[in-house]
């Protein structure tokens, strides 16, 4: 259903505990790029703090008209964490220019927001801010790692009746994020087409182990056993593709990249909690030598079965490639009963 208002949306983007690396990823979006996207959905940008020319007393001035309700606010965009320390007096972070904790005018713009976004997997969840013990005492905006909570509490919902929505990952892939506003603006996004965690299903649907270039060596479960192996990164190398939410290998980075793409293991960014696993991201924890994170919607003893007759009857060609840095075996013309 289209909206009938013919009236701009107007998006607001604040930064808060991050690296910034969100605001990267969505410039390089092609295809058209961020700023024909915007435009062609009736999105009016007005502010943000790496694009926007308006800086100090502008800004506040933008703020307080839309706190005061003179300006509507209809996409109010978060990346990064929201920082409550110390103390939880959020003074550790505080708006340029003014002596206000940046957790403050958050809380405050969001109640006049029609949509608020959390951008990555730090505003969503709290994300690698909130690792090594936390002591800037981060938080997500509607969530504490997996605990429903953050900084607008559980019930909190947008005056368009719906939760924080929560574009996860580090970082987010630029079309993640205008897939999500073109939906807004075709009024087209419900409750309905959130998840659990309140992800997209546009993207969250999907896993990262659909399309992965390794996925004939996780059939037969030809395994890498060094970073530099062609092999299955699952068994020894953990990758958790087969348990990440997201379209990574189908909906490529710049047209044709991807984690796996690139030789290095799936660490589930776009859950909470994926930046302190218990042990190395290139380690998968076993129990008498089975992984222990297996795939999602398969029993154990399933896969345990499926793996022994999968090795049993891996071709010569893969356990040779699975263990090498190139392709040694190149596949035949034709298969030879022996």
């Amino acid at each position: 259903m289209n909206r009938s208002d013919p009236r701009p949306l107007n998006l607001l983007w604040l930064q808060s505990g991050g690296c910034g690396g969100c605001s990267l990823s969505l410039l390089g979006a092609e295809s058209p790029d961020l700023f024909t996207t915007l435009s062609a959905a009736g999105i009016n940008l007005l502010w943000h703090p790496s694009l926007s020319e308006q800086g100090g007393a502008d800004l506040h001035r933008l703020l307080q008209t839309i706190i005061a309700g003179d300006l509507h606010l209809d996409l109010l965009c978060l990346e990064g964490a929201v920082i409550q320390g110390p103390n939880g007096s959020g003074l550790f972070h505080r708006l340029s220019g003014s002596e206000r904790p940046m957790r403050d005018w958050i809380r405050e713009l969001a109640q006049r927001a029609e949509h608020v976004i959390a951008v990555g997997s730090c505003a969503a969840y709290g994300g690698i801010t909130t690792a090594g013990g936390n002591p800037s005492e981060a938080c997500g905006l509607q969530y504490e790692g997996a605990k429903s909570g953050g900084l607008l509490g559980e019930k909190f919902h947008s005056l368009a009746g719906l939760p924080v929505i929560n574009i996860a990952g580090c970082p987010i892939h630029p079309n993640w994020v205008l897939e999500t506003l073109l939906q807004i603006a075709l009024a087209d996004l419900g409750a309905s087409e959130l998840d659990e965690l309140q992800r997209p299903r546009s993207y969250a649907n999907h896993l990262v182990h659909h399309g992965c270039p390794r996925n004939e060596y996780y059939e037969f479960k030809a395994s890498a056993e060094k970073s530099s192996d062609l092999g299955c990164l699952m068994e020894n190398m953990g990758c958790l593709g087969t348990q990440a939410h997201a379209d990574c290998n189908t909906r490529l980075w710049n047209g044709e990249g991807s984690c796996l793409r690139g030789g290095y293991a799936c660490i589930n960014c776009t859950a909470p909690g994926f930046e302190e696993p218990g042990h190395p991201f290139t380690r998968t924890p076993k129990i008498a030598g089975i992984p222990i994170g297996l795939p999602i919607d398969m029993p154990k003893a399933w896969f345990v079965a499926l793996a022994s007759l999968s090795k049993a009857a891996t071709p010569a060609r893969l356990k040779n490639n699975a263990h090498a840095d190139h392709i040694r075996v190149a596949p035949g013309n034709k298969v030879k009963d022996k």
